[in-house]
């Protein structure tokens, strides 16, 4: 069954949609089924993933509608190797149409069950607001992976997001839970920077990935060429960072397992 991630941070402009899209080319190279789920109506997700939003016939969109499945709305990335659910701009105005919708902070959660069991993760990309679409992917994952730039106002916004996860375990989402914090755009001359990041692991303590996605250019170059930066240039300490991600994830992921396993060999 598949490990369903939500990407989310409210603050924008902290790396979101490009860990959304590294992250899951970096999973599909180490041999992982990956599904990518673009809840932004900005679409960026889709187009870093080379797939051309405006000729899109099917997108998440019509799967919150009822209008599509998710079988039908994918489509594949040759690009990143993964799965993709696309997004366009008709997605802003889902939020409007299910406002009379029963449980339509479920829709998603839903959709996505026929596929479950078809890959080993699903990861959904949030927009930067607290709005039905990124409680639709709440909803629908069963941890949270939070990126965030070290630096004063990310401590703050982290705060309000923690809050928000909480109120969405207590009505909504009763198993959500953190996965861990990203340490993105990291550029380790920046005081403040190491600091912020030394106080995010005193508080936070594993729940913050060992790997950090340093401030590089490939990262921001690969989007407008709808690549991935481990196919744009797979040697760059971006594309060799989130490979490290996935590989970190993986093995945390495996971890239960084994330990149930060796719990079962001694008794």
């Amino acid at each position: 069954m598949a490990k369903i991630f939500a990407i989310a941070n409210q603050k924008g402009g902290v790396g979101k949609t490009t860990t959304s899209v590294n992250l899951s080319a970096s999973l599909a190279a180490i041999g992982q089924r990956v599904l990518l789920v673009d809840l932004d109506p900005q679409g960026n997700a889709t187009m870093g993933s080379g797939i051309d939003k405006r000729a899109l016939t099917s997108t998440v969109y019509q799967l919150l509608l009822g209008e599509a499945t998710a079988a039908t709305a994918k489509v594949a990335s040759v690009n990143g190797k993964y799965d993709l659910i696309p997004a366009n701009r008709e997605l802003a105005g889902a939020e409007v149409e299910l406002v009379d919708v029963k449980q339509r902070e479920g829709r998603l959660r839903d959709s996505l069950k026929e596929l479950e069991h078809d890959y080993d993760f699903i990861l959904i990309d949030c927009p930067p607001a607290l709005s039905l679409l990124t409680l639709n992917g709440l909803c629908a994952a069963q941890t949270v992976m939070i990126p965030m730039q070290c630096e004063y106002y990310a401590l703050e916004g982290l705060s309000d997001l923690v809050q928000t996860i909480k109120k969405v375990r207590a009505n909504l989402n009763p198993g959500l839970e953190i996965e861990g914090l990203l340490r993105t755009m990291f550029d380790p001359r920046n005081t403040l920077a190491q600091q912020v990041s030394d106080q995010l692991q005193r508080h936070f303590g594993d729940k913050v990935y060992r790997t950090i996605i340093p401030r590089n250019i490939r990262l921001a170059e690969a989007p407008s060429y709808g690549i991935p930066a481990l196919g744009f240039d797979k040697q760059s300490k971006g594309a060799l960072a989130y490979l490290a991600l996935a590989n970190e994830i993986v093995d945390k992921s495996a971890k239960p397992e084994w330990i149930e396993a060796e719990d079962a060999r001694v008794q």
